[in-house]
């Protein structure tokens, strides 16, 4: 079992994308979700979970313990260890949410290791203790519905196993073709991840803008298809696409295309995923039942050419969604800034 340790602040839309790298994802405390396997890097390379933009680590699990530091050195030292070399203990209280002192919860748990036979080294250890206490699932239930249930604030020890590389893109405005509105890389990065993206598969933007969506995916090393109305975001997205997915040591194929979302030059299946962040009715000049019609239209694409999508926008395409033949596996709404909330789908191929 593997604890991992989330960021952002919508943890069941944290958990879903760590469940693109591990397997059993479930929370169970604010910050904090169990895993029964986290995938492991084809041919020795990193694990799935660098990949991951709202997941900052995995951890193998060594014991659970209420968040008290004497109750979690009694847990380490009653736990099997199965490893030697030297060791550092990191603590993090996740989110401010309980009284234990970071500080503490380090010197104690590190003396047991000591008495344990390990040797500290603070800047290179062959192994990281990671002590994670978090707020009470009960107490916490609205930003963790569906947790596992109790009313004590929890402890989670464990080795460190896999850390997120959080590799993104530069922020938009920092590229070489920038448009307002652009998407936050860690967001692209998400939603890349729930669509499929990875090493040896292959993703469709088919309403790409400034390529956000392509650029993440090309940077967890997939492959990318992209197309868009305007000329002008074809000539962007391939200038931030060589400037950053070409400069990778291993450069993943991409092809961006001027293109009709909805009449889209590709043969059925031809791609393993699709993410697109829809035109939004207040910035598009598209008028409002026009805009239904483009969105239909593209999911109707995009269920022929791929067996999973994700869908960004500004409103809940859930209804034309499932008469273009999804079914709805996931859907979040994430607060972006006052005046908007991106409603996000994660859809497979009824």
């Amino acid at each position: 079992m593997y604890w991992l340790e989330l960021a952002g602040e919508t943890d069941p839309f944290a958990a879903r994308e760590a469940a693109t790298a591990a397997t059993g994802v479930e929370l169970t405390a604010p910050g904090v979700a169990r895993a029964g396997s986290v995938g492991s890097g084809r041919h020795g390379g990193s694990s799935p979970v660098s990949r991951l933009a709202y997941t900052r680590a995995a951890h193998e699990a060594i014991a659970r313990t209420d968040a008290d530091v004497d109750a979690a050195a009694a847990a380490l030292d009653a736990a099997p260890l199965d490893r030697s070399g030297t060791v550092a203990v990191r603590a993090r209280n996740v989110r401010n949410t309980t009284d234990a002192s970071t500080t503490d919860a380090e010197r104690e748990l590190g003396s047991v290791l000591v008495d344990r036979g390990f040797d500290v080294d603070l800047d290179d250890p062959d192994h990281v203790l990671r002590a994670l206490f978090a707020a009470g699932e009960r107490a916490a239930h609205e930003a963790v519905p569906g947790a596992d249930g109790g009313d004590a604030s929890v402890c989670a020890l464990g080795w460190v196993a896999a850390e997120a590389a959080r590799d993104f893109a530069p922020k938009p405005t920092d590229r070489p073709f920038f448009q307002p509105g652009s998407m936050a890389p860690a967001d692209a990065r998400a939603y890349a991840n729930l669509a499929g993206a990875a090493p040896g598969r292959t993703l469709l933007d088919p309403m790409c803008g400034t390529g956000g969506l392509p650029l993440e995916a090309g940077l967890v090393g997939s492959d990318a298809v992209a197309c868009d109305a305007q000329r002008k975001m074809v000539r962007g997205t391939r200038e931030n696409l060589r400037e950053y997915v070409d400069a990778r040591s291993e450069s993943p194929d991409w092809h961006v295309a001027r293109g009709d979302a909805t009449a889209l030059p590709l043969r059925d299946d031809a791609v393993d995923g699709v993410a697109f962040d829809a035109p939004y009715g207040r910035q598009s000049k598209v008028a409002t039942h026009e805009l239904g019609d483009l969105v239909s239209g593209a999911l109707a694409e995009a269920a022929r050419v791929a067996p999973r999508a994700v869908v960004v926008a500004d409103r809940d395409w859930r209804g034309p969604a499932r008469a273009a033949g999804w079914t709805v596996d996931a859907a979040f709404e994430r607060r972006v800034h006052r005046s908007l909330t991106r409603h996000v789908l994660v859809l497979d191929r009824a």
